[in-house]
């Protein structure tokens, strides 16, 4: 930074004040403004404006950056006494390292200067993309291990380890944990959240439980909404497919007065899955999914309400609703989703130095049903002589045993998902920076509810669980030497697990146009409490919150806190004036691994689960031989490694290529009897099946001239297998050594049937012609060339997906944009 003169009293001093606004000329809040060369800085209060007083007189280089938008820096001359005026328009952002997230550290910073691999979809990107499904995007994004199970249903993972029921990624969403309750899974298409509404959604790959807590010990994906400050406006939107997919959403926002603002949203969307029925099967004779229902659909509104009881803060509040219909994907079987409901009421206080936030989360459902388990028992009872009215109302519940000529008992396999359960949520924070110096300081607590009426849980009377978490972050920065050291912990107490120690320590270095990076950060994953108390099919799915005993003695130990220790050097620069890069190499050692359901029985050698806990197993679950138990295990230790690499070229600002290679593998230590997944006294590479391909990359280019847009996108996945609980997608081979394929392509498998690996190459486009500033109409073409292609374990080939979207936007209050010079 510059100076071109100093006044010859050092206490001579004067102020700079202005308004940081967007190119429409809406104020930009919480924008940050710094003169470097004198470590002074604030940021923008609510309305763009901003003060920097006892200024020493002189020429100074000002910056003034903000989230989403390109850095702009600006030359001004202060005279003692007076207030120099210095106003600021920002553009949207047009490379990566022009970008400022929010995510990484809680407050607004410098995507370069992030000690973390950060992937961002922005709101161009989601205009942009003519498609309900706002979760394609991230089928673009380096590092993430995206599937398809169908129309509607898509999800993600980082860096490994993939299942049916996935949580090895923390989701938030407006600092909300975006997660169904008893489970933990992403609440995906349950989400309150629409497609409009959405500004960012910001991707961090590796452990980021020192801000954020458990489970976001491998990546974290934060969504971030519109603030009706800076989106003023009314935008309609219609969308058509093929599959009879038809989506209508409706979203306005609007300042009342220098105090009040709102927004409110609206979204109906619906379709036909894929022609495509999951065989179930009772011994070896297979049997359709009864009373499938291929058709989905999804409704959800929310408002907010902002307040502004200071210009330096605001409160916002939130409620949002979410009603789902559709087909899920689990460990044990599909799941026909009815009547899925979400509702969530959040209040959150902002201000430059303190943050709060509390919000309570609902979830219910009464007639959700386990599609595997249903079909098992209406078989039982139409091939013991019972009709076809009474088998199929009694499946619900109910399985038939037969005993002996026309006699039977009756034992209970429910099939019936009912869910009551609630969450309550508490944060506080308060952040600061002195000269080079920052802090962040807070608390969080989490109360979970769990309640699913004695249908899918041992909940009788509901399971309550409370967890609390205090974190510092404290940043240096040496702007002379391009140095950036970061150190921080989090004590996280748990009522089962008592207390953890999360650390973090990050050092950044500036050379010419990149950043280097070297990080260490620590993970935890705490056992959800389906992990800890499932009961699901009469105890033929049982939570390990107690350990377990077979026949022979052997003890199996009740699930612990799962950790992760990660290692990770990066490079995010450019290596020409147009060629960007982003890329990072890691090595995890992740010990008590919480494993996909196993089967921990061998019924077939006489070895069955005799007792949970210190109770035998037909106490607890009643009629249950403990000759088949699925459940969840820890294994010793695993180590991980992977590479990922970004590159972007901008051939102007309409045209540019990316490029995206990830590259993950793991080291399975075959002396740790931990980790014998099947418990038969040898360590298989298959006993810790990581789920995800060794390679992957993706390829595209990106045009916008303001009248048209469009990108082409290929992606290709390497052949990989794939287990999770029944679930088997993999090729023909011997796991055990003795020359018997016990896994076989093309056939059954277990309790399944088996069509192959995973992966695949496909190709997306989408492209859009804005007519005027108001109306567009776009087109989004999933797998292009129709390649079969399964992404999924119990999923269909996914052929190409076709739709279009009409968009018209109206923004009422343009005259009310803030002129500036």
């Amino acid at each position: 930074m510059l100076i071109a003169t100093f006044g010859a009293n050092a206490q001579e001093t004067g102020t700079i004040n202005g308004l940081v606004t967007d190119v429409n000329g809406l104020p930009l809040s919480g924008a940050t403004v710094s003169i470097k060369f004198l470590n002074k800085g604030t940021m923008t209060d609510f309305d763009g404006a901003y003060t920097i007083e006892n200024v020493e007189v002189g020429t100074y280089d000002v910056t003034f950056s903000y989230v989403g938008h390109e850095t702009s820096t600006k030359s001004i001359s202060v005279l003692e006494g007076k207030t120099t005026q210095l106003n600021s328009s920002l553009n949207e952002s047009n490379t990566i390292l022009d970008e400022v997230i929010l995510t990484a550290n809680k407050q607004p910073q410098k995507i370069t200067d992030v000690p973390a691999t950060v992937n961002v979809i922005t709101a161009r990107d989601i205009e942009e993309f003519p498609s309900f499904n706002v979760g394609e995007l991230a089928a673009r994004q380096k590092g993430v291990d995206f599937v398809r199970s169908g129309v509607l249903g898509t999800g993600i993972n980082i860096r490994g380890f993939n299942s049916a029921f996935n949580a090895k990624n923390l989701q938030v969403t407006d600092d909300r944990l975006s997660t169904l309750i008893a489970t933990g899974l992403p609440m995906g298409s349950f989400s309150t959240v629409t497609k409009d509404d959405i500004e960012r959604v910001e991707i961090l790959l590796g452990p980021n439980g020192t801000l954020y807590g458990p489970n976001a010990h491998n990546g974290l994906v934060s969504t971030i909404t519109k603030n009706p400050r800076k989106s003023e406006g009314t935008t309609f939107a219609i969308g058509a497919g093929n599959q009879s997919v038809i989506t209508a959403r409706l979203r306005h926002a609007q300042v009342i007065d220098d105090k009040f603002a709102y927004k409110f949203h609206f979204e109906r969307s619906q379709g036909t899955e894929y022609k495509y029925t999951d065989t179930v099967y009772v011994g070896t004779k297979s049997y359709p999914e009864l009373e499938l229902d291929r058709d989905f659909d999804t409704q959800k509104y929310g408002a907010s309400l902002y307040y502004k009881p200071t210009k330096g803060s605001e409160i916002n509040g939130y409620y949002g609703h979410s009603n789902t219909n559709n087909i899920g994907i689990t460990s044990a079987g599909r799941n026909q989703i009815k009547d899925w409901s979400i509702d969530v009421a959040q209040l959150k206080f902002v201000s430059k130095n303190f943050f709060a936030n509390t919000y309570y989360t609902w979830s219910n459902t009464e007639d959700t049903y386990a599609m595997n388990q249903r079909t098992q028992n209406y078989v039982s009872f139409i091939e013991n002589g019972f009709s076809e009215q009474e088998a199929r109302e009694r499946s619900f519940t109910e399985q038939w045993f037969p005993t002996g000529e026309g006699e039977g008992i009756v034992l209970q396999r429910g099939a019936v998902f009912k869910d009551a359960s609630r969450r309550f949520n508490a944060e506080g924070q308060y952040n600061n920076n002195w000269s080079s110096f920052y802090l962040t300081l807070g608390a969080q607590y989490q109360l979970d509810m769990a309640d699913s009426k004695g249908t899918y849980l041992l909940d009788d009377g509901g399971i309550d669980l409370n967890q609390t978490g205090f974190y510092t972050q404290l940043e240096y920065k040496l702007e002379d030497l391009g140095l950036g050291f970061l150190l921080g912990g989090r004590l996280d107490n748990h009522e089962l697990y008592g207390s953890n120690f999360i650390p973090k320590v990050a050092v950044t270095k500036k050379i010419n146009n990149g950043t280097f990076r070297l990080t260490y950060g620590k993970g935890i994953a705490v056992p959800s409490i389906l992990n800890l108390k499932g009961n699901l099919f009469g105890g033929l799915v049982l939570g390990n919150g107690e350990g377990f005993t077979l026949t022979d003695g052997t003890k199996i130990e009740k699930l612990d806190v799962e950790t992760i220790n990660s290692y990770e050097i990066g490079y995010k620069g450019k290596l020409s004036d147009k060629l960007f890069i982003d890329t990072n190499a890691y090595y995890n050692q992740s010990d008590n691994f919480i494993s996909p359901l196993r089967n921990i029985a061998d019924a077939a050698n006489g070895n069955f689960v005799t007792h949970i806990g210190d109770q035998p197993i037909g106490e607890v679950i009643e009629g249950s031989t403990g000759a088949f138990v699925l459940t969840y295990l820890n294994f010793g230790h695993v180590d991980t490694y992977g590479v990922d690499v970004g590159l972007n070229y901008y051939f102007d600002d309409n045209f540019r290529t990316s490029f995206n290679y990830s590259y993950f593998d793991r080291n399975l230590d075959k002396d740790d009897l931990a980790n014998d997944g099947n418990l038969d006294g040898q360590v298989l590479e298959s006993e810790l099946p990581i789920n995800t391909p060794n390679h992957k990359f993706s390829a595209g280019v990106h045009y916008n001239n303001g009248k048209f847009y469009g990108a082409l996108y290929g992606r290709y996945v390497q052949k990989y297998d794939f287990f999770s609980g029944i679930n088997v997608a993999a090729e023909t081979q011997d796991q055990d050594g003795d020359g018997v394929n016990e896994i076989v392509e093309n056939a059954q498998v277990g309790r399944t049937w088996n069509y192959g690996q995973l992966g695949g190459f496909t190709v997306d486009a989408n492209a859009g012609y804005n007519f005027s500033d108001s109306l567009s109409l776009g087109v989004s073409l999933t797998n292009l060339f129709n390649a079969e292609v399964r992404e999924f374990v119990a999923s269909p080939v996914i052929e190409t997906l076709v739709s279009f979207e009409l968009k018209y936007n109206i923004n009422f209050f343009k005259n009310k944009s803030v002129a500036i010079n």
